[in-house]
């Protein structure tokens, strides 16, 4: 089997929210998608219908949804394997899947099982996968040259710089993803893969239902100098100006997509 003769999209935990939002705009931009998630066994119709409306009757040619838990490493192999089997490519990798705490605890309640499962999505699974699709990406380099133009994206959070001391290992897990986005940043620069981060402030998704009512007031309150909740499709604009080539002299940048919640004011 030939390479796929499209570019080939992978967004960890993308059945949903940002994800979900990511794997639309970029199909949208002629990609071919991987889609990812731990738990979903099958997509929603209207995700389905969406991506029929773009692709039309070559959906089942462009789609490919894995469910796999990026924490496991026979999940990662089996991910991977899968995407080998069926486009022989891999062009961009969004590292997205992350989980907060189940409860959130003080730090001086937290517990080590919270700790380790918050840490092994959101830290080891990242750092892994891109290990393995840096290699990959090596070799289609090589092979096809000028013709391949591979990037690697990190989603983090405001939490990789903002201390939430009821979710502890949620900030701890995106201040080292920062770091891995500067650490694969320095060693694929001489490959020509540059990486990205892309740190989201307050998004309205899954992940904020349930204190949805505290940050609306915050937010009214002025936390944000824009003050209104992000959106999934405001983190999956700037992912395909990444890979549109609009920042081709940069790498290991961080781009704070927050409604200007890093500024700090007086």
């Amino acid at each position: 089997m030939e390479l796929h003769d499209k570019k080939v999209l992978l967004v960890t935990g993308s059945t949903h929210g940002i994800g979900k939002a990511i794997i639309v705009e970029l199909a949208k931009l002629d990609y071919s998608v991987v889609i990812n998630g731990a738990a979903t066994k099958s997509l929603s119709d209207e995700y389905k219908s969406e991506l029929r409306t773009i692709y039309g009757e070559d959906i089942a040619n462009r789609v490919l949804h894995v469910q796999a838990d990026v924490s496991k490493k026979k999940d990662r192999e089996s991910l991977i394997r899968k995407i080998e089997e069926k486009f022989k490519r891999i062009d961009v990798l969004v590292n997205n899947a992350g989980v907060a705490p189940i409860i959130r605890k003080d730090i001086l309640e937290t517990s080590e099982e919270s700790y380790d499962r918050v840490m092994a999505t959101n830290l080891k699974g990242p750092y892994f996968l891109t290990q393995t699709i840096s290699k990959w990406m090596i070799r289609l380099r090589e092979q096809l040259k000028e013709a391949y133009q591979p990037y690697i994206i990190n989603i983090s959070s405001i939490s990789r710089f903002t201390a939430s001391t009821n979710r502890g290992e949620y900030c701890l897990s995106k201040s080292a993803l920062n770091m891995v986005t500067k650490l694969f940043g320095v060693r694929l620069a001489e490959y020509g893969i540059p990486v990205y981060e892309i740190s989201p402030g307050i998004i309205d998704t899954p992940m904020t239902e349930k204190v949805h009512d505290n940050y609306e007031r915050l937010i009214n309150e002025g936390l944000t100098p824009i003050r209104r909740w992000g959106k999934p499709i405001d983190i999956a604009k700037p992912v395909g100006a990444i890979v549109s080539g609009l920042l081709p002299y940069s790498t290991g940048l961080v781009l704070d997509i927050d409604g200007g919640f890093h500024l700090q004011r007086l």
